[in-house]
This record gives C-alpha cells, sequence and structure tokens, in this order.
C-alpha cells in the first residue's frame, strides 16, 4: 500500500508517492505560467492547472508498479478566488493573493467590521489579499457574470472537487479567506453578512485528516489509478510542512527557507490579540487538531543569494564548474568564517512581516574597498537571518515564544546557513533526514486517515528525524549582538524614510 501527496504552488505542481514508512517510490512535476492580463492582475487558468495535475498524478501512478494507492491528500498555497458553475464548469480564471482587485473592498470591510473584530474572529489581519475581498470585488463589479456563480473554491478544493466531485476546504486553507472563525471552525456569518455574501458560494469546512471521499471512478480511468484512492483533507501549504517536519508542540516552529522564508511556531490556543494585529500576523488552525500556527515570513531567503548568484557570482560559478561542484556549495566553502562587518537590509522585494510594506528597498551598508564579494554572500544569509530573528522577537511580545526551530527547504541543505541562523538567533536549529516537508506532511494526514498510523506522534517518529544540530558559539554570538543592534537601528530607518 502507498500513499499520494500532492503540492500545489503558484507556478507548479508536484506530486509524490510514498511507502507507509515514508520511502519515495515515484515522483513527478509541471511547471504552469500565470496570466497577467493588465499591471496589478494577477490570474491562473483552473483548466491548465488542473490538466497539470492530471499529468503528475497520471506520470506518478504510471512509475509505481502498479502498487496500490490508498489514500491521497492536497497542500497547496492559499488565498485565491476560482469561480465554479452548477454544472461544475469553471466561469473564468482564478484571481491570485497578488491581484489588486479588493483594495476598495477591504476598506468596506474596515469601515463595517473594524480591522480589531475581523482579527478577532477571522485570525488575519484585515487585507484585500484575501479570498472575500475578491468575491466582494466580481459581485460589485461583475453582477451579470457573478450571478452564474455557484461556487468560489480555493486551490486545495478545487482539486478535490475535481478528484470527487463534492465541495469540502479543510480549516487551514479556509482560514485564508478571511470569513472562517478560527475558534468556532465554522464560516463567520458576521464578515459574510458585512460582505454581502452567501455562506453557499463557499465548500464545506472539515479538519484537516478527515476522510472527504474516494476518486471517482472517471477520474480513476483517466488517471490509471486503481482501486479508487481515498481522499483526505490536507491543508495550507505552510500547516502541511508544519506536520512534515514534526512541528507537533507548543514552542516549535519549523523554518522554511526557501524563495522566501517563513518561520511557522505552533501553540495551543488562539493568539488573537492587539499587538499580533499590530505586528501584522495571523492566527491559523494547524492541521493538527486543537493546535494553532503563526505565519512570521520575509520576502527575501533564498532569492537573496539567488540574486547575489546570478549578479555578482560569474567567478564563483566558473571555479564551480571547474571543480565539479554546485556553485552554492563552493559559495559556502569560500565564505568568511567570521561575521561580517556589513549590514544588509534584506527588503529586496519589499518588507515581509511585521512591517508588511511592499515599497520597502533593500540596503547594504559598511561597504569598502576592502569588502569583497564573499563578504556579501555572507552578509546577505546574516541580513536575512537577522530580519527572523526580529520576527521571532516580535512573535514573543505578542505571547509567542519559539524555542527551537527545524530547518527545512534549499537553504537547510547549508551548513553555514545554520549555524549563522544558531549563532545570531541563540536558538538550537535541527536539519531533518526529509527534504520536502510539504508532501511528508501531505502522506501524514493521509495515512493517518486510512489507519496506516495510530497517530500523528507515531507517524512523524516513523518519518520524520533529526540529522544534525547546530549549537549556537558563545564567542560567534557575542560577536553578532552588536551588528543585529545595527540591524534594527538601520531597519526602523529605512521603514519610516
Amino acid at each position: 500500500m502507498s500513499l499520494m501527496g500532492l503540492d500545489i504552488g503558484t507556478t507548479g505542481c508536484k506530486c509524490s508517492l510514498f511507502t507507509e514508512d515514508g520511502v519515495l517510490i515515484a515522483a513527478s512535476y509541471r511547471e504552469y505560467s500565470l496570466v497577467l492580463p493588465k499591471p496589478g492582475y494577477f490570474e491562473f487558468d483552473p483548466h491548465l492547472l488542473w490538466k497539470s495535475v492530471q499529468e503528475v498524478i497520471e506520470e506518478t501512478a504510471s512509475q509505481s508498479g502498479g502498487d496500490l494507492i490508498k489514500a491521497i491528500s492536497v497542500s497547496s498555497f492559499g488565498e485565491t478566488a476560482i469561480p465554479i458553475a452548477q454544472d461544475g464548469s469553471v466561469l473564468g480564471n482564478g484571481l491570485l493573493y497578488t491581484d489588486i482587485r479588493g483594495f476598495d473592498e477591504a476598506l468596506l470591510l474596515e469601515q463595517s467590521l473594524g480591522k480589531t473584530k475581523v482579527m478577532a474572529l477571522a485570525g488575519v489581519p484585515l487585507h484585500p489579499m484575501f479570498t472575500v475581498a475578491k468575491m466582494m470585488w466580481m459581485k460589485r463589479h461583475e453582477p451579470q457574470w457573478f450571478r452564474r456563480v455557484w461556487k468560489f473554491l480555493l486551490i486545495g478544493d478545487y482539486i478535490v472537487f475535481r478528484l470527487t466531485g463534492m465541495t469540502a476546504i479543510d480549516y487551514t486553507l479556509a482560514s485564508r479567506t478571511m470569513a472562517f472563525n478560527i475558534t468556532t471552525k465554522k464560516w463567520e456569518t458576521e464578515i459574510l453578512r458585512a460582505a454581502e455574501l452567501d455562506q453557499s458560494l463557499l465548500s464545506e469546512p472539515v479538519a484537516s485528516g478527515e476522510a472527504i471521499g474516494r476518486v471517482t471512478p472517471q477520474c480513476c480511468e483517466r488517471l490509471g489509478l486503481k482501486g479508487r484512492p481515498m481522499v483526505v483533507a490536507g491543508g495550507h501549504d505552510q500547516a502541511c510542512a508544519a506536520l512534515g517536519a514534526g512541528i507537533l508542540r507548543e514552542g516549535q516552529a519549523i523554518d522554511g527557507i526557501g524563495t522566501v522564508e517563513c518561520i511557522a511556531p505552533t501553540y495551543s490556543r488562539p493568539v488573537v490579540n492587539e499587538t499580533m494585529l499590530r505586528l501584522q500576523y495571523n492566527c491559523a488552525p494547524h492541521v493538527l487538531d486543537g493546535h494553532y500556527l503563526t505565519y512570521a515570513f520575509n520576502f527575501t531567503g533564498g532569492s537573496l543569494l539567488k540574486w547575489f548568484r546570478n549578479e555578482f557570482g560569474y567567478k564563483a560559478e566558473s571555479e564551480a564548474h571547474l571543480r565539479g561542484m554546485d556553485v552554492y556549495n563552493y559559495l559556502n566553502l569560500t565564505a568568511p568564517i567570521e561575521p561580517t562587518d556589513l549590514v544588509i537590509i534584506p527588503h529586496f522585494a519589499g518588507s515581509g512581516t511585521p512591517h508588511m510594506k511592499p515599497e520597502a528597498k533593500g540596503l547594504i551598508y559598511g561597504l569598502t574597498f576592502q569588502t569583497t564579494a564573499a563578504d556579501v554572500y555572507r552578509a546577505c544569509m546574516e541580513g536575512v537571518t537577522y530580519e527572523m530573528r526580529y520576527n521571532l522577537e516580535c512573535l514573543k511580545e505578542a505571547g509567542i515564544a519559539v524555542d527551537s526551530l527545524r530547518a527545512v527547504g534549499g537553504g537547510a541543505k547549508s551548513d553555514l546557513w545554520l549555524q549563522l541562523k544558531a549563532d545570531i538567533m541563540n536558538r538550537t536549529i535541527e536539519r531533518l533526514n526529509i527534504s520536502e516537508a510539504g508532501t511528508i506532511g501531505t502522506v501524514i494526514l493521509a495515512g493517518r486517515a486510512v489507519g496506516a498510523f495510530a497517530t500523528f506522534e507515531e507517524a512523524a517518529q516513523i518519518l520524520v528525524k533529526p540529522l544534525k544540530s547546530f549549537y549556537p558559539h558563545v564567542e560567534r554570538r557575542d560577536q553578532y549582538e552588536e551588528r543585529y543592534e545595527k540591524f534594527k537601528r538601520l531597519s526602523n530607518l529605512l521603514s519610516d524614510w
């Protein structure tokens, strides 16, 4: 018996097939393009998305050697709105969280409800990126077309609908609509009433890990699936990744070091105070029942190192090629051992939490004629890590403490970066035995639903193991304190500029 995990991203989808003990059997990936009809509009084609998902499932199943797939679960990115007609057909492109539509509608909600109430009910700072604001925009600006809509689906429940014919959305993804009460785990009538939207336009909320239904016979035939696998409610990508990293107790957090860096701590009760609102943190249900997550993120993580490689790494790429090395391994090997005197404010794509300023700009401070490219490379890692340490301090101020971090993603492969993190953050950083935390999370959810695992804790013990721990070096930690204070002064200066 095997378990299948789907991970649906903004520009690509991945399907992975695992045994019950976490051995990867097969995997497939497809990229797709966004639709940009005019400036500020960010859409995707649901037909193309579903076609890509079908292809990766079919390809992965064909590599399995005829193994029976017991269950499938889906991890996906969050804030979207796909309009579906009563007959199940797609009425138009889906709107992404980066789309500017919904700005005025969010202001209307602010006038009628206020930011504090929305935060208390939905656990998110009031913002136009969320699904309910997009739905309001469609109703106001496309009324004739809006009247044809039966459901607005997000990515996860759209894929579930295509597989099973049922409309069910897990709590973690529902919380990305800004219309879901994170305490009662139901659609929030007060928000929907203020938005002048009917609850029937949204899918039925269910707990992550709950069995929804089996793949339809037609889908099974098309995709080459045997035995009609059970489709199990998955989760928002960050929540699934947290489960896949074994983040199961208060005080733990996953540190996803990808293109964007995101730290997601777990805790056992909703935290929706004024400090959370001021610092623009969300409070979302975890896929683990009775637990919650917050997402603290910086828009530059690995993308800052990629920028450095592309713009200043020509010599390093040449040397790495001659040595038969990956360029990042070469850059890590040749980076300075000691902390740099440079301070990089990593807002090259605007700032994430807690500032959330898309207009923010990056800064490299401290350059001299003695500064080398290797210095700048290490300083990029330091700047991103200073930013995430500041987020940890802000989370603590809001009442969410983080005492240990488990690193996943491409950046977790770097000993240099993880040791640097331990020194700057003054916390133990663990590297795990898994490379794809999100798909492991969906496999745990799928396996738990069909009896492969008795508990999430048992699944995590089987599938997730620390490979190496990085502890703070006292001397380096002390060296970084002064540099970190300089970082905060510069960052605050820029935020007021």
